[in-house]
């Protein structure tokens, strides 16, 4: 199964374009983002990002004692910043997060939806009702909700940005990662639907798909290890962990 995995990616390289416009300032000073799932790995990193360049950053997580630990790791880098836990999936903790950011900074600017659930990992077959709903109820439909909140307060403060966090996998299914993959694959088509509507607003929609990237979210299932050849290319080769 895991050698099916790394001839997939070997297989199927994936052509992304990198738009950025040069013109785009790079100080947040008096932005406020949120940021799901950003305690650890690539949301925290994210938050990290955005703090550096002055917003005051808003992080999540499941778990109280994730959420202050980020905190206390980002104050420590003079990073403004406040969290609180948050299950995107459940409707109560969305409204939590969203009013919360409003009532101690003020409204929103930005929103990283980075939050996502993998509970499945085999054949898509003998995958459940029940994983589906988990996978999609999560990585999808949380990530549109939360957008579907975040605007009006976005829209008040004159436009911003969403950016939502796919996956290489969203183009190129993964072996063993069936239903994920597809959820992955759902957030490129909502990010294509958001983007023009949005976008009368003065809000952007952005989605990016990260790689092959060694976090505790995919080391609990893999262990990932970089291997150099002789012409200097790096060579993905997976092992069980």
């Amino acid at each position: 199964m895991l050698k099916a995995i790394t001839r997939c990616l070997w297989s199927n390289p994936v052509a992304g374009r990198r738009m950025m416009s040069h013109h785009i300032s790079q100080n947040l000073s008096g932005k406020v983002a949120i940021v799901t799932a950003s305690t650890d790995g690539i949301g925290l990193a994210a938050a990290e990002a955005l703090g550096q360049r002055g917003a005051h950053v808003v992080v999540s997580s499941r778990r109280q004692t994730n959420v202050d630990k980020a905190v206390s790791l980002l104050r420590s880098k003079n990073i403004k910043v406040i969290g609180t836990t948050c299950n995107v999936g459940k409707a109560e903790d969305r409204e939590k997060l969203i009013n919360m950011t409003v009532e101690q900074c003020g409204g929103v600017d930005i929103l990283v939806s980075n939050a996502a659930v993998n509970p499945f990992f085999g054949n898509i077959l003998d995958s459940t009702e029940e994983v589906w709903d988990k996978i999609l109820g999560v990585n999808v439909k949380a990530s549109f909700l939360l957008t579907k909140m975040v605007v009006p307060h976005i829209e008040k403060r004159g436009g911003g940005s969403v950016v939502i966090v796919s996956s290489v996998a969203g183009y190129q299914p993964m072996p063993a990662l069936g239903p994920y993959s597809v959820s992955k694959t759902a957030l490129l088509g909502l990010t294509r639907a958001l983007a023009p509507e949005l976008a009368q607003s003065n809000i952007r929609v952005n989605c990016v798909a990260p790689g092959i990237i060694k976090t505790r979210f995919s080391s609990a299932k893999y262990a990932l290890t970089l291997v150099f050849s002789s012409c200097g290319k790096t060579r993905v080769c997976w092992k069980s962990s």
